[in-house]
């Protein structure tokens, strides 16, 4: 089989996406029938940037399908601090391992990281540009709280200039039918116009763009709170001044649908009160579930193994 990666949430199709969260179904109904599907299988978690969620996730995911993980959580535990460039560390590697998953703070890393490796590649998330496994983790979730990827209306709260989460999902969803978006926030943390020109207007999608959070919630499927990143600024000023712009609140959540669901990719700061955890309406934490099962699909498809 030809060696397959994922890089950017459009290297799947949505045929394949779609079979991939009936997989994710299929293990959350059966976990048993996965439990050795990866029996002498090796995952490397590569993460050159902090995380929590997703490389625990990762590492649980294989976990759970009867494989092992090995790796790092942070650079200057690896040969980069001395000077190992990123494409001699993954191809050093891919020599121990079945597939590798990898988080980097540039953006492109990845798709360097291809050109040498022998076994498939994973994006955990390069910088601001893309985070495809959350993207799949979102998919998942929406389809689970709400039964459908069409006929939404979505909107994207925070920031949406540095955020790879917001990025990805939009592609996802650009290709899904029936979708209006909608952009919430300040003038500095705009989404980026790249993705306006090559996704939004090229696939002629409705949006609207907002400073109002409070405008937007009565007409949204889905609220996808991000928070504003304090490792993607320059200038400490500028995120002291952004970082409280938007904080999610139950009195805010008054005139939502009662079907609306409430989603972030975590980890949150305080854009979205504890008070509102207990919100039916809160998924984030069934979201971070989802996450595992979502990732446990994904392997077993670039692997070519099935349970």
């Amino acid at each position: 089989m030809e060696k397959r990666n994922l890089i950017d949430i459009t290297d799947l199709t949505t045929a394949e996406i779609d079979e991939m969260i009936a997989a994710a179904e299929d293990i959350i109904a059966s976990p048993a029938k996965y439990a050795h599907v990866c029996d002498g299988k090796q995952l490397a978690t590569l993460f050159f940037e902090p995380s929590t969620r997703t490389r625990l996730s990762f590492e649980s995911a294989m976990l759970a399908l009867g494989g092992q993980t090995l790796g790092f959580s942070e650079a200057m535990s690896s040969s980069t601090a001395k000077g190992e460039t990123v494409v001699d560390t993954v191809h050093t590697v891919s020599c121990y391992a079945d597939i590798i998953a990898m988080r980097h703070p540039k953006e492109g890393a990845p798709y360097a990281a291809i050109q040498r490796s022998e076994v498939p590649i994973i994006n955990a998330g390069d910088g601001g540009h893309n985070h495809p496994t959350q993207t799949l983790t979102d998919l998942l979730t929406i389809h689970r709280e709400l039964g459908r990827l069409t006929d939404l209306t979505i909107g994207f709260c925070g920031d949406l200039k540095f955020g790879r989460t917001v990025h990805s999902l939009v592609n996802a969803l650009s290709r899904e039918t029936g979708i209006r978006f909608v952009f919430i926030s300040p003038e500095e943390l705009k989404l980026p116009d790249y993705l306006k020109e090559n996704v939004l207007k090229k696939y002629n999608l409705p949006y609207t763009e907002t400073a109002s959070l409070e405008a937007a919630i009565p007409e949204l499927d889905i609220l996808y709170m991000t928070r504003v990143q304090k490792e993607r600024f320059f200038n400490e000023a500028d995120y002291v001044r952004l970082k409280d712009t938007y904080v999610l609140t139950p009195e805010k959540l008054v005139p939502a649908k009662a079907e609306l669901r409430i989603l972030h990719p975590l980890p949150r700061v305080n854009e979205i009160s504890t008070a509102v955890d207990n919100d039916p309406r809160a998924a984030y934490f069934r979201q971070v579930r989802n996450g595992k099962y979502i990732r446990m699909a994904l392997m077993m498809k670039l692997l070519d193994l099935r349970a």
